[in-house]
């Protein structure tokens, strides 16, 4: 678990990482550079769950060495069903980060929402919902292992 006091915010007790796969941990179904080494450290402190549609078929393999839970979803609501996924998790120790339309729920009702822009951009409905906004899934997962940055980013 990671927890973090945030002055006039609220405090985050994190147990859960839910996670989009492309446009937010991949480019074109390739996982990013550094994503796997952030992964594995976060997986000591938060248990690691990648949701996604799987649009070009390379998840399994690229997270093959991720200690993680991988769930891929069917075609249509998947909206609706990352919504259920961390409801059944437990949305008050979740932080979820995504990037398209089909992440916006997740990032509104989990504790903490991070909407990434990166080479696919995102989507100002997945912007809108979450509470951070950064342009590189390495210092959104940075975030996570230095709280002191989200302290700053997030206090009154």
């Amino acid at each position: 678990m990671i927890k973090i006091d945030i002055p006039g915010y609220k405090i985050l007790k994190l147990e859960y990482l839910v996670l989009d796969y492309n446009g937010t941990l991949a480019c074109d179904g390739e996982m990013l550079n550094q994503v796997e080494t952030a992964l594995q450290v976060l997986s000591e402190s938060l248990q690691i769950h990648i949701i996604t549609a799987d649009t070009f078929g390379k998840v399994k393999s690229a997270i093959e060495n991720i200690p993680c839970e991988l769930s891929i979803l069917p075609p249509g609501n998947q909206d609706a069903g990352k919504l259920q996924y961390i409801r059944k998790l437990g949305c008050e120790h979740t932080v979820a980060i995504g990037n398209g339309r089909n992440d916006r729920l997740m990032l509104q009702e989990s504790i903490l929402g991070i909407a990434v822009i990166l080479e696919e951009g995102a989507s100002a409905q997945a912007v809108i919902g979450a509470d951070v906004v950064c342009t590189d899934i390495t210092a959104a997962l940075n975030l996570l292992q230095n709280p002191l940055r989200l302290t700053a980013t997030l206090r009154s």
